[in-house]
């Protein structure tokens, strides 16, 4: 949980990189850490309500959305395969051959329809649904602001002008959860979208219940990948930003925030969504750069120990791929199988999903 609040504004998924509030990074390395607090709300960018205004509807009344075909598994035969991209972000490489063993894995992400089942299943309550702990900021509790004690998430935010800095798009929104992502004023969930605002902790019960697990990075890249050629352009069949991120997205794919799952065509192996819609976490710890001493067959990330994030140091990020509805050719380019950045695994927010792979076709069946 330390990591949910003391990295908030340093480890968002932007439109593929992540936030850093000066004022709040300076705290984090020990200068003015009652100041810092002080300027989360200039870190936060637009009032709520604007995000709700702006990011609740969507015009994909046009596109015919697979959401039920998705909500099945299928199997992945296993194989060798190149990991990784070269000529792109520095992070994706070096490129190597590295071979992962048959599994089963969902064709869409995991919905909120799929979510509240469990839910009602289990009575489980998420991270982004408790209040905070005060006691972690490690400060006297009258320094800390109040609504950085309240049950919240990040929720992107659509500035009314142009700008490059982060604080302007993000913002720590009380109330925001998968049950209503925009926040306590904004529309409840859909069921068929995506469920997002959840922690790493979140998605390994759901996984534990559901008799799955959360992807590794190689078994996620391979499953996108689908034996393709890797790519850099801006893929039409993929829920991305068109237009001038983060001020104008011209919605030529139908939607302009989160789309249904299965809303676009399919992969070569029949999933949906591998990239963009919502990025997608993996279970491995995240580190720059493919380690090429590490093991070929079915490899996994560093250690928590050795886990290293430039946007986000002294708390170990995992790895999530693929990019989201926010990506665009002049911000982030992360809409591809190879792309990968760190995750804060401790905060949810609008823009990050996850869905399961199976170990056996009994538990894939049973998805």
């Amino acid at each position: 949980m330390l990591s949910t609040l003391i990295g908030f504004v340093r480890s968002f998924p932007l439109a593929g990189s992540f936030a850093t509030c000066t004022a709040y990074g300076k705290a984090v390395a020990g200068v003015a850490i009652v100041s810092a607090f002080a300027a989360l709300s200039a870190c936060g960018g637009a009032e709520p309500d604007n995000a709700v205004a702006q990011m609740d509807g969507t015009s994909g009344l046009a596109r015919r959305c697979a959401s039920e075909k998705a909500a099945s598994a299928v199997e992945v035969a296993g194989g060798k395969f190149e990991m990784g991209q070269s000529g792109v972000y520095a992070e994706e490489g070096p490129v190597r051959m590295v071979e992962v063993s048959p599994f089963w894995i969902d064709r869409g992400e995991v919905t909120n329809a799929a979510f509240a089942t469990f839910v009602t299943a289990t009575g489980y309550v998420t991270v982004a649904e408790k209040p905070v702990d005060p006691d972690i900021f490690q400060v006297p509790a009258e320094q800390i602001p109040p609504d950085m004690l309240k049950p919240g998430s990040a929720v992107f935010t659509k500035p009314s002008r142009a700008s490059n800095r982060y604080s302007d798009w993000w913002a720590y929104v009380p109330g925001a959860s998968w049950r209503r992502p925009y926040g306590p004023t904004g529309a409840e969930y859909r069921p068929n979208e995506p469920v997002v605002h959840l922690a790493y902790a979140d998605m390994a019960a759901f996984a534990k219940w559901r008799g799955g697990r959360i992807p590794t990075e190689a078994e996620w890249e391979f499953a996108a990948k689908a034996g393709q050629p890797d790519y850099i352009a801006q893929p039409a069949e993929a829920n991305s930003w068109q237009g001038v991120f983060p001020v104008a997205n011209e919605k030529t794919d139908d939607f302009e925030g989160l789309a249904p799952v299965g809303c676009f065509a399919p992969n070569a192996l029949g999933l949906y969504d591998m990239v963009g819609n919502a990025w997608e976490m993996t279970s491995d710890f995240y580190a720059p750069g493919h380690d090429p001493a590490r093991p070929t067959r079915d490899p996994k990330g560093p250690s928590e120990n050795d886990a290293y994030d430039p946007g986000n140091p002294g708390m170990p990020s995992r790895v999530i791929k693929g990019g989201s509805y926010l990506c665009a050719p002049n911000y982030c380019r992360r809409y591809r199988p190879a792309a990968r950045t760190g995750r804060d695994s401790g905060m949810g927010a609008s823009n990050v999903g996850f869905r399961l792979v199976y170990d056996t076709a009994e538990a894939a069946r049973g998805a």
